[in-house]
């Protein structure tokens, strides 16, 4: 078995997620992205704790997230939105520095997946991760399928590992 599983088999079997939309135009009716990602998370038998959707301001965002942080039942959040290269695109900016550890591997994997659906396209996305006070911070493009490419193939597959190697 090699050490990845082993560290798997050690990992809590299910986690607390809390998901966050940003943007100025949604609200949680019209948030799809929002609800695909709560499918998912439930899909895979994981617990949803909360879902917002969080105005694109960076004092908003980082109140939001950084409260979502301190609830003991928070294993993960995942932000969905403001992660172009578009002048009010600010999740970047604003989450990024409360990052423990960066995973620079997250995004070079979404980007390389995301190639994939979307061409060259791709390079436009920042999508980043890292580990906040032993927890998982991802933070994706707003778009359904991006959000449903980053949580398929590389969040829901990793989180609890990611989580458990963090808490060690």
């Amino acid at each position: 078995m090699s050490i990845p599983d082993q560290h798997r088999e050690q990992a809590p079997e299910t986690l607390g997620y809390a998901l966050v939309t940003a943007s100025d135009s949604r609200d949680e009716a019209s948030d799809v992205s929002g609800r695909r990602m709560a499918e998912r998370v439930e899909a895979a038998g994981q617990r949803v704790v909360e879902r917002l959707v969080v105005p694109d301001e960076a004092a908003a965002l980082r109140a939001a997230v950084t409260a979502l942080l301190a609830q003991p039942e928070v294993d993960v959040v995942v932000v969905s939105g403001g992660t172009g290269v578009a002048p009010r695109d600010v999740t970047i900016e604003t989450l990024a520095p409360l990052f423990d550890r960066d995973l620079p591997g997250f995004g070079e994997l979404f980007r390389a997946l995301s190639f994939q659906q979307v061409g060259a396209a791709a390079m436009l996305s920042r999508a980043a991760a890292g580990v906040v006070d032993r927890r998982a911070l991802f933070l994706l493009p707003g778009s359904p399928a991006a959000v449903e490419l980053a949580l398929d193939a590389l969040i829901l597959p990793e989180a609890a590992h990611l989580v458990a190697q963090a808490r060690r």
